[in-house]
């Protein structure tokens, strides 16, 4: 007497392979709805537009020899400002932005010392790659550059 094709082996062992396959692809497309990586920007025809922009405030930077390192101690971040050409150092809005993720950027105003020196006390420890941006109040010139902390050297910002 043979059996019906539902109380055999084969049958469900076969259904099995393809819905596993099936399980694992809503899995996945739970996970990634539910951890996205925001690298593309929705707006990039306009971040573009202000890449011009940027790069003409760079050029007013260097036509004044503006220059700046930064130095990284535990949580506190020093940014050493050559004024180059202006008659005084001043107030800053410094925006450090992370490569990745987002979520993690912060800007904040930040005034000099008589040095010249620029100091800016985190909360906690900052790591990785950083993009740091310095700008006046009236946004009138632009130094940016490529930091990785922690950091033991000076790293410059702008180079010529």
């Amino acid at each position: 007497m043979v059996k019906p094709w539902y109380k055999q082996f084969w049958p469900w062992f076969l259904i099995a392979l393809p819905m596993t396959v099936v399980i694992g692809t809503l899995y996945t497309v739970f996970l990634f709805s539910q951890n996205s990586v925001s690298l593309v920007a929705e707006d990039y025809y306009k971040k573009g537009k202000g890449i011009n922009v940027d790069i003409s405030k760079v050029n007013i930077a260097k036509e004044n020899n503006l220059n700046a390192e930064v130095f990284a101690d535990s949580n506190v971040i020093t940014i050493a400002f050559d004024k180059g050409e202006l008659a005084h150092f001043p107030a800053l809005s410094a925006t450090f932005t992370h490569r990745t993720l987002a979520n993690r950027d912060f800007s904040q105003l930040i005034t000099a010392d008589a040095k010249g020196n620029y100091r800016l006390t985190l909360e906690s420890a900052i790591e990785g790659p950083w993009f740091v941006e310095l700008e006046p109040h009236n946004k009138e010139w632009l130094v940016q550059g490529r930091v990785t902390f922690p950091t033991e050297f000076a790293t410059p910002l702008m180079n010529y």
